[in-house]
Formats: structure tokens, C-alpha cells, sequence
């Protein structure tokens, strides 16, 4: 910095002042510090600025199985809205869900001088081990369930589910059937909740769901299954790749969609669109999640957040397409 100031002709506290953006700095003294800042190379100390200000401005994001549609994009989305924001992010992906790779996962972000912790927790042992977690710094969950004293911001999958079931219903199929997602999943969980309630308020009866885990093959297994029921006349599917499966076996079966089988899915994945038939599917919106999550963690580092957790839950969005007719 006194390099540049020499260059530039002021002083080093002009020269901080243009770095931190300070607007009592006149047009042509800033653009004289800028063209000395391109012509020597400067660049800030981080860490050194870190120490003085007590912030990194780097962000930590402890998340499991970013191979999903689901965890990837809110990944994405929370990077996003992080640099947004002014924030870089450091990124720690584990395979291992259990108290102590979650505690190795924050102690790690934390010696890195992270200024605050967002954890994407959709399993159920994952938001039981954060919960357990004494957390040392500004955190929040995504998809966290109850976790402890953590905020949580999540998606409201009991409102998906209720949204995808209700719409079948009112397409005049007598019941719903419904390939879940993996037990341990909360979003899973969420969807069979919003599926068994609306089947509930309508008075009808609630097939038993067939075990997925996420995938196309899961769902093509579950599909051949329901391909030789009679009875089967609409499915509600807990991700798009597994409706994408059970597409593929009903088009193997001879079962026509959607004139004889409706389906809908859950996510709108970019691909989901251009299935055969385009999938009806619920959305879930990542942009919104990720911007949300950053909201509640820069309230907790600026300190005028609230006391007690918050809890933002935000909606799902039903887009319909042409695999659901009516009966």
C-alpha cells in the first residue's frame, strides 16, 4: 500500500480509503489510486485485513452427496448468494454423516476463520448430529428439521407433497400412489406427509408407498411394480430422476402416459421438461434458499439478528405439464 500511495502521489489512509470503497474520496484521486493498483500488480492482504477487521469475508458450506439434484443446487444457490453478498466460500463435502465427521467438518471451516457456517442437513442423522453440536460461530441449516439452537431455512416439502396429490386428485383419480424417497431423508419424509395428508382430508384410502432411494433405477424398479396393478391410475414420484425410471417401465409395460397413468415428480430438474411425456412436477425454488440462507447467517455476524432460531420455510411451486390427465 505505501507503494501505491508513493506511485499514486496521497497518502496510505487515501489509499485504504479507495480499497474500502469510502466515498469522502474525490473521482480523479480514486482513478489516479486505481491506475497505480493496475500498473504495480497490488493486491490486499486478506489475511492480514482479516486480522485488523475481524471478518475473512469467506464463508464455510458443510454439505453431503452434492452428486443429487437437490443438495447440488442449493450448493449452487448458496454460492451464489454468497458472492452476492461480497463473500467467497469454502466448501467442505462429506461422506460420512455422523457426529463426528459433522464436528471435524465445522472445526475445520472454523480454524479457517470462516465468518459463519451454512450446513446443508436433509438427512435426518445429519440435523441430529448439528443439533448435538455445540456451534461456535453464526450457523444456519438448509433442509435441517428441528436442529437444536441452529436457524433452519428450508423448502416446504409437506406443502409439495399436499400440492402434487390434491392436484391428482382433482383430476378424478380415485387415490394416489407414491415412490418415496430414502427413509432417512427429510425432504422424503416431508413429501410422504403432504402425500398421506391430502388423501386424508379427501377421504381416501393411502396405498403403501414403494421404497426408493433417489434414483432412476429405483424408480424404474418401482415402476414395473405398479405397471402390473390394475388399479394404478396416478402416481406422485418424491424426485424427477425416479419418475424418470418409472416412465421408462411403463413404457416398456405397454402403459400409456398419461392416458391410462398419471404421474408427477418433485424438483423440475432442467431435464424434466423434455421427458417423454413432459413431466408435471413440483419446484422447488434454490435461488430463493440460497439467498435466505445468507440472509439469516449475515443477520447473525452483523448482530442484529433475532435471539431465539429463526425458521423460513419457502414455498414450493406446482408446474404442470402434460404426464397427468384427467380420469
Amino acid at each position: 500500500m505505501a507503494d501505491v500511495a508513493k506511485e499514486a502521489g496521497v497518502s496510505h489512509q487515501t489509499v485504504s480509503r479507495v480499497l474500502n470503497d469510502h466515498p469522502n474520496v474525490r473521482g480523479a484521486t480514486r482513478a489516479r489510486v486505481l491506475a497505480a493498483i493496475g500498473k504495480l500488480g497490488y493486491r490486499r492482504n486478506l489475511v492480514a485485513r482479516a486480522l485488523v477487521t475481524r471478518h475473512s469475508r469467506t464463508l464455510g458450506v458443510v454439505s453431503f452427496d452434492t452428486t443429487l439434484y437437490g443438495p447440488a443446487s442449493t450448493v449452487y444457490g448458496i454460492e451464489q448468494a454468497a458472492r452476492a453478498a461480497g463473500y467467497f466460500i469454502s466448501i467442505v463435502s462429506l461422506t460420512s454423516i455422523d457426529r463426528a465427521g459433522v464436528r471435524d467438518a465445522l472445526d475445520y471451516l472454523a480454524d479457517q476463520g470462516v465468518d459463519g457456517i451454512v450446513v446443508v442437513a436433509p438427512q435426518r442423522s445429519a440435523a441430529q448430529a448439528l443439533a448435538d453440536l455445540a456451534v461456535d460461530v453464526p450457523a444456519v441449516a438448509v433442509e435441517g428439521g428441528q436442529a437444536g439452537d441452529v436457524a433452519v431455512v428450508c423448502v416446504d416439502q409437506v406443502e409439495g407433497g399436499r400440492l402434487a396429490t390434491e392436484h391428482l386428485l382433482s383430476l378424478g383419480h380415485e387415490t394416489v400412489w407414491h415412490v418415496r424417497g430414502p427413509a432417512d431423508w427429510l425432504e422424503a419424509e416431508g413429501r410422504v406427509a403432504g402425500w398421506r395428508a391430502a388423501l386424508a382430508r379427501a377421504g381416501r384410502r393411502a396405498p403403501e408407498p414403494l421404497a426408493g432411494d433417489w434414483s432412476p433405477r429405483s424408480g424404474y424398479e418401482a415402476g414395473r411394480s405398479l405397471a402390473s396393478m390394475a388399479d394404478v391410475t396416478a402416481v406422485f414420484v418424491a424426485n424427477d430422476q425416479m419418475a424418470l425410471g418409472v416412465l421408462r417401465a411403463f413404457a416398456e409395460q405397454g402403459v400409456k402416459v398419461p392416458e391410462q397413468v398419471s404421474v408427477v415428480g418433485f424438483d423440475d430438474i432442467p431435464e424434466s421438461e423434455f421427458f417423454s411425456p413432459p413431466l408435471t412436477t413440483v419446484r422447488q425454488d434454490f435461488g430463493a434458499v440460497g439467498r435466505h440462507s445468507i440472509g439469516v447467517l449475515l443477520r447473525q455476524i452483523e448482530g442484529d439478528g433475532p435471539r431465539e432460531p429463526e425458521r423460513l420455510v419457502v414455498p414450493p411451486v406446482f408446474v404442470p405439464r402434460v404426464s397427468t390427465a384427467r380420469r
